[in-house]
């Protein structure tokens, strides 16, 4: 049993945000032992395949800084190439967002979410989709104030949390030491409205049943919605 917080309580929570001076929208996540700085930059250009379709795009790039952990690691992009993991772990941030963007209204920009995890202690994918959400919420309100957009095209809040199973018990929000000694490691990501954005589970000690999936994604839905309230709080929305 865990020995500061029941299975299905989240860590604590602090979002600071506009924590930049310069970034359109940016946000300082600290989610447990967890301290992720996020900021959103909008450029006027737009990927090739999109060029002359009026749309615009939602992109992130994602980076563990070199003593984010309790030991060095090798600075991405500079002293070795972009894990597999930062990859997907982009992709899943990016995917959350335009999954609840207007890109139709964004119209020919990209909004680049930079993701740096300054402290890492398991879950730093869903601090980042929350600064991720802060910042492009905030990025928007700018450019509606300075009119160039005439209204904010986050049409609702996305947000995540993790879930595993340790020692045959169900725990939410895992910190890294759970989630190395997890037997089934999901995460499930899902707009204000309960709708699933994307689920990604992984039996790590084995097989898991239909029954075990569906239980872990009724529980992640209703603690997810616990932390877009609590963007909500941040956005005073």
């Amino acid at each position: 049993m865990r020995k500061d917080r029941e299975w299905n309580q989240l860590r604590s929570i602090e979002v600071i945000p506009n924590y930049l001076k310069y970034a359109e929208g940016s946000a300082l996540v600290k989610w447990g032992d967890n301290i992720v700085l996020v900021a959103a930059s909008v450029e006027d250009k737009v990927p090739p395949f999109l060029k002359g379709t009026g749309k615009g795009w939602i992109t992130a790039e994602y980076a563990m800084l070199p003593r984010s952990t309790d030991r060095r690691k090798l600075r991405e992009g500079i002293e070795s190439k972009v894990s597999g993991r930062s990859h997907e772990i982009q992709r899943l941030i990016g995917r959350a967002l335009r999954a609840v963007t207007d890109l139709d209204m964004l119209g020919e920009r990209t909004v680049t979410i930079d993701c740096d995890v300054i402290q890492a202690d398991g879950g730093t994918r869903m601090a980042s989709i929350l600064g991720g959400v802060i910042s492009v919420y905030l990025a928007f309100k700018k450019m509606v104030f300075e009119n160039m957009l005439f209204d904010n095209p986050l049409r609702e809040l996305v947000g995540g949390v993790s879930l595993g199973i340790v020692d045959d018990e169900i725990l939410v929000d895992l910190d890294y030491e759970e989630d190395s000694k997890a037997l089934l490691d999901l995460n499930i990501v899902i707009t204000e409205k309960g709708e699933i954005v994307e689920i990604q589970g992984t039996g790590e000690g084995g097989s898991f049943s239909r029954d075990t999936l569906i239980k872990l994604v009724d529980i992640g839905i209703e603690k997810a919605l616990e932390v877009i309230k609590k963007e909500k709080e941040v956005l005073e929305l």
